[in-house]
């Protein structure tokens, strides 16, 4: 069965298989792409504003819409929400789902707190059909991505303040060794920059989506 991947902007991402429509960090606001295919599965990985929005939310879920989110999220999306834990895994009708860690170690606020500490959000890895799709929501390059294990396709945030820059993302990619790497949550970033640091350094393919565009998870 065929595997697509469908950038929504920003780190909205549309996952299809065998019929299943997953999204992931659906935005309150920006251009993101508008749709309305209802969902088998909804992932949040955190509650800051371009990475959950109920309203969305609830234009795509149904009665049996399962939605995974970090506990600080479940009070704003409302009804049944289940929350996994770093390490923690959920498997139905043919998807599994894994959270894993997503945290800042050098970038903060004014107060000297981290934008994203540690235990405040996570990352996902998607097996469906048998392909790994990593979406790493808010992160630094963190030691665990190294023991990530098998990954098709990598969502990695490159666009530095908030999350990796460029340079960071690259050594996240080349650490992950995914067979392919898409960066995201750019801002006004060059991904260019991004893709010349990972093909000096693998084979590893580097898609880069605009809005809406879509490709088949190899």
């Amino acid at each position: 069965m065929t595997v697509t991947a469908r950038s929504l902007g920003h780190a909205s991402f549309q996952i299809k298989a065998d019929g299943k429509v997953v999204y992931i960090d659906l935005r309150k606001a920006g251009n993101a792409v508008e749709t309305t295919e209802k969902a088998a599965l909804i992932l949040v990985t955190h509650s800051h504003a371009d990475h959950c929005s109920a309203e969305k939310i609830k234009k795509v879920r149904t009665k049996s819409t399962i939605i995974i989110a970090p506990e600080q999220s479940c009070k704003e999306i409302g009804g049944n929400v289940k929350t996994l834990k770093p390490g923690e895994t959920m498997s139905d009708a043919g998807i599994t789902v894994k959270a894993v860690e997503a945290y800042n170690v050098k970038r903060f606020r004014a107060s000297g707190k981290p934008w994203h500490p540690k235990g405040y959000g996570v990352g996902y890895v998607i097996t469906v059909e048998g392909k790994t799709i990593y979406h790493a929501g808010d992160t630094d390059f963190i030691p665990e991505m190294k023991k990530l294990g098998k990954i098709d396709v990598a969502l990695l945030p490159s666009g530095d303040k908030y999350t990796m820059d460029n340079a960071e993302a690259a050594e996240a990619a080349l650490a992950i060794k995914p067979k392919c790497v898409v960066p995201m949550h750019r801002w006004d970033t060059d991904p260019k920059l991004f893709e010349e640091k990972v093909q000096a350094k693998s084979k590893i393919r580097v898609i880069l989506l605009k809005d809406g565009e879509e490709f088949t998870v190899p």
